[in-house]
């Protein structure tokens, strides 16, 4: 049995088809699980109980963490260290190997060119000391020995389920939709690189399923060219067949829209991840496994297919 935490969101919906070339016992567990495969057995939780969290784990050789909590900092600082303790002792409980689908924010903003597995944790924003709180957890558990472990890390990324968690599809894409300049924030002139889910998810899959990938930090894999956020809205507005412009949102309009916009409220600490080059490099996993990942244009082609389809 392969388990996914937090299955309804975009890396666990494609987690859930990427884990079909492993195996047909894979349990779904969120809120309100959805079939993703015909053999998928659904598992309703609540993963800010830990007694349910114990349950959903309970019997599963790998489990997957791919939760995505309310984008809310007083949220992240009172749910994630205690659901990834629970986690931790479940998965040891039960003999369960686990693998993280993190990201970069615990990482040092002076080390994002190249953003790779050895980038120092030096986080600078209230989130970024969570999710370094939250890697130590999985880190201690390795280094004790008890709990056989993986941290997957990806950058921002998009692709065409729930795009709606995508903020390079909500600027990008749904503005260019409406007939709108596309948006950036800070600087649209500096690389970025962003993370196309049916990638994450099958490199996500691939180190779950290989013994030897285990007590390691690993960059799931990306394009190694780091287009901006001109670039972007240009291979978007391309393929989209509609004029390619930008808007920059300073730091600054990031804040006062803040006001007005709860989700905005939450993005003015991680400017430092636009206002200079933000490049990730995935060779590592790449060279092990002998991966190449989807082109950047030929994944905003298949996003856009997917999404008219």
């Amino acid at each position: 049995m392969q388990t996914i935490l937090g299955s309804g969101g975009a890396i666990g919906t494609e987690l859930a088809k990427a884990l079909s070339a492993y195996t047909s016992d894979i349990r779904l567990v969120s809120r309100h699980p959805k079939k993703v495969n015909e053999t998928d057995t659904l598992h309703p939780a609540d993963l800010s109980n830990p007694a349910q969290i114990d349950r959903a784990i309970a019997g599963s050789s790998i489990c997957y963490v791919c939760v995505g909590f309310e984008y809310k900092t007083s949220v992240w600082q009172n749910t994630w260290p205690a659901f990834m303790q629970a986690v931790a002792d479940a998965c040891v409980r039960h003999n369960c190997k686990l693998v993280f689908f993190d990201n970069v924010y615990a990482l040092s903003p002076d080390q994002l060119n190249p953003i790779t597995e050895a980038s120092a944790v030096k986080p600078v924003s209230k989130k970024g000391l969570v999710r370094a709180q939250v890697d130590r957890i999985v880190l201690d558990g390795i280094k004790k020995g008890q709990l056989q472990a993986i941290i997957a890390r990806a950058p921002d990324f998009f692709g065409p389920v729930k795009k709606e968690n995508s903020l390079l599809m909500n600027l990008v894409y749904d503005n260019l939709t409406k007939g709108k300049a596309a948006q950036w924030f800070c600087n649209a002139d500096l690389p970025h690189s962003m993370g196309y889910t049916p990638d994450l998810a099958k490199g996500t899959a691939i180190l779950g399923n290989s013994p030897e990938a285990y007590r390691q930090i690993w960059n799931l894999p990306v394009d190694k060219v780091a287009p901006s956020g001109r670039e972007w809205a240009d291979l978007f507005a391309k393929e989209m067949q509609v004029k390619a412009k930008v808007t920059v949102l300073p730091k600054w309009m990031v804040t006062l829209l803040g006001i007005f916009v709860p989700v905005l409220r939450e993005m003015p600490e991680m400017m430092y991840q636009n206002d200079r080059p933000y490049v990730f490099d995935s060779s590592k996993f790449c060279t092990a496994f002998n991966y190449t990942p989807t082109g950047n244009a030929e994944a905003v082609r298949q996003t856009i297919a997917a999404l008219k389809g």
